[in-house]
């Protein structure tokens, strides 16, 4: 399975948001999945990456090219992907993924995660709505570490109840590493 992990470029105070990061990254990896991200080594990127890559984990960077040349040939990863912009970095990774995490992160991360869901809702692929009953929402998980994205999460309460949100449109808050994967691999 191909897993999306969208996280900042920056490293949060919270050292639990690190070590869940690294311990997403190797379970990606032992789980024998193939992690995408957006393809910077700073960061909780870098530390999912890294972790994923340390594990023997296959690791794809998808990297707009507004980035330096420095930058771009700074990153260790399997496959690197190089893009011309944000949108087709964003893109790139939802019509390459099965499932997105995302990691406590700024506004980038927001917008990834309402992307999703916005794809998922109108029933998208490849740019494309499939009405004929065959599509299948992608998950879109939040890993919610010490209720990070409980306001978030109130914030679409507040719009089902003002009815402006249908669905969930696969959103799915998860509390710890384990219970992703409890998530994406049920046991019967």
């Amino acid at each position: 399975m191909n897993i999306a992990v969208f996280c900042g470029s920056s490293l949060p105070h919270n050292k639990e948001i690190v070590e869940a990061a690294a311990a997403l990254g190797r379970r990606i990896a032992q789980e024998g999945h193939t992690l995408v991200y957006g393809g910077s080594n700073l960061g909780l990127m870098g530390v999912v990456s890294g972790a994923a890559l340390e594990e023997g984990g296959r690791v794809v960077g998808i990297i707009p090219n507004l980035f330096s040349d420095d930058i771009i040939h700074s990153q260790r990863v399997t496959e690197l992907v190089r893009v011309r912009s944000m949108a087709e970095r964003k893109e790139r990774i939802m019509e390459a993924c099965d499932a997105f995490i995302a990691l406590p992160g700024g506004i980038g991360t927001i917008d990834e995660v309402s992307e999703v869901m916005v794809m998922n809702q109108l029933q998208i692929v490849d740019g494309q709505r499939i009405l004929d009953g065959t599509y299948k929402t992608k998950p879109m998980i939040l890993l919610n570490i010490d209720g990070y994205y409980n306001p978030f999460l109130a914030q679409l309460d507040a719009m089902r109840a003002e009815g402006l949100l249908r669905s969930t449109a696969g959103l799915v808050s998860a509390d710890s590493v384990e219970d992703i994967f409890s998530f994406l691999s049920p046991k019967e």
